[in-house]
């Protein structure tokens, strides 16, 4: 009996094996270099999608203040849609809560008003539905849960706007 044949040689350039073990240890260390908190720079883009969702507090407590405001100009539609007025109330507390360094705001002036003998409803639907455009334009610069708080409030006050029409 002969001896067994002699493996082949091995092809030029990496082996497979190699190349994979390398494309492993690489796709670790990017994974490591991408998660929060592992450079200043992530943690300057947590700071600043906080600060946008502490500016979108002061919108929501604007769109309360006109469901207070509509329901001071006219009593009748106040109670219709006090229900409303209340979850724009627990939309804020939620807010609220996402962004735990977000004092309370006060307007600059004075809280904005329906006219006087003027469309109550379509002011406060106008009102209602600026709010809701500016959540669903600040959910863009934002991620992960905030912006899916944002954009949960935004589509519950379209919801309202619908209502109010």
């Amino acid at each position: 009996m002969s001896a067994p044949p002699a493996p082949p040689p091995p092809p030029p350039g990496f082996p497979r094996r190699t190349l994979l073990t390398a494309t492993a240890g690489l796709a670790l260390l990017a994974a490591a270099a991408c998660t929060p908190g592992g450079s200043g720079e992530a943690a300057g883009a947590t700071d600043g999608q906080a600060d946008r969702l502490a500016a979108q507090v002061a919108v929501q407590e604007a769109a309360v203040a006109a469901y207070d405001a509509a329901a001071a100009a006219d009593p009748a539609l106040g109670g219709e849609v006090a229900v409303l007025a209340d979850q724009a109330r627990a939309q804020l507390e939620r807010l609220r809560a996402a962004a735990p360094g977000a004092a309370t705001s006060s307007p600059a002036g004075p809280p904005a008003a329906p006219p006087a003998g003027g469309d109550v409803r379509g002011w406060l639907r106008a009102q209602v539905g600026a709010a809701a455009t500016a959540h669903a334009g600040a959910c863009v610069d934002v991620s992960g849960a905030r912006a899916a708080l944002l954009g949960a409030v935004a589509a519950g006050l379209r919801g309202h706007e619908a209502a109010l029409a």
